[in-house]
């Protein structure tokens, strides 16, 4: 079977919304490719080895390739001509660099796999390091795995809005809090919160791909009793109060369940929002206050930042 690799030449602020325009349009996969994270990878990791991955020269010299496989069909093209206007309309929210759209042809088996030699284990918190589900890996004394597999679903663990997600996690559960995570992805964040110590998680997503996905890595975790996986618009449907409700995702996302968010937090509990870019951080936060959430403590991580609310 024939694939059409798209790819995108983009900045790394616009890296999850071309992505998610990516999903859309039927990918079946998505490589990022960004000269830092391969001067990062080179470099000794926090485990001692040194990862091997292809020349520094197949990477863009500035900005980062998102990559996307979608399968070869007579209206591949009509398609293609509506994801360049998607790409388009983004530059009005985002700095998305040069947007270029390339196009290649691959067969199936040649981006089946190829991406997965640049996902690596990696330790993203104090506690956690997440190893990808086909490494066979030793985990040190002490040290809290999580398998994964993202599949189709965006969400390896290792982009920096999901990085700052966990670590703001870490820092803010209680042994036995509840929690929705929203937009669950692959489900490493609902993951993360039970081996941090959460007793339910009700984790929600939209897109049935990410679902299936969240499922499939939920029991791979073991973790199955205390995660509930179902296709969710946001918090619509949701009652009833929670320790923490978190959500990485794009921040006009963000935007538009604030309120809910509120009423589902309970007092003294926190709401953890990422996936926020640098330019909307001051628009997020005062829609955070005025929904009457105090924050608590920004984070940023490149340029991404992760901001935590409490309702006090």
């Amino acid at each position: 079977m024939k694939w059409s690799e798209i790819c995108v030449h983009t900045t790394q602020q616009a890296v999850e919304a071309v992505s998610n325009l990516l999903h859309e349009v039927g990918a079946q996969g998505v490589v990022i490719e960004d000269v830092e994270d391969y001067d990062q990878m080179m470099a000794e990791d926090h485990f001692g080895e040194i990862w091997d991955v292809s020349g520094r020269e197949s990477y863009p010299t500035s900005g980062v390739y998102v990559k996307a496989y979608v399968p070869a069909s007579s209206d591949f093209q009509d398609t293609l001509a509506a994801f360049r206007k998607e790409v388009d309309r983004l530059r009005d929210i985002l700095d998305i660099g040069s947007g270029d759209v390339t196009v290649a042809e691959l067969d199936e088996e040649d981006w089946a796999h190829s991406w997965k030699q640049y996902y690596k284990p990696v330790k993203i918190s104090q506690q956690l390091t997440i190893v990808p589900l086909w490494e066979d890996y030793e985990p040190q004394p002490e040290e809290n795995v999580i398998l994964l597999d993202p599949g189709m679903a965006f969400g390896t663990g290792t982009h920096p809005t999901t990085m700052l997600c966990i670590q703001a996690i870490e820092n803010y559960i209680q042994p036995g809090d509840r929690l929705i995570d929203v937009g669950t992805g692959s489900g490493v964040l609902a993951i993360a919160a039970v081996k941090l110590g959460a007793s339910h998680v009700e984790a929600l997503d939209l897109d049935t791909v990410a679902v299936e996905s969240a499922r499939q890595n939920v029991e791979t975790n073991g973790v199955e009793a205390l995660v509930a996986v179902n296709t969710g618009d946001l918090l619509k449907g949701m009652d009833g109060t929670y320790d923490l409700v978190v959500a990485n995702i794009l921040a006009d996302v963000i935007l538009l369940f604030i309120d809910d968010a509120y009423d589902r937090v309970k007092q003294g509990g926190y709401f953890i929002t990422s996936g926020i870019i640098g330019q909307k951080r001051a628009e997020v936060a005062e829609a955070l206050q005025t929904a009457g959430f105090v924050i608590e403590e920004t984070r940023v991580m490149e340029d991404w930042v992760a901001i935590i609310a409490k309702k006090g």
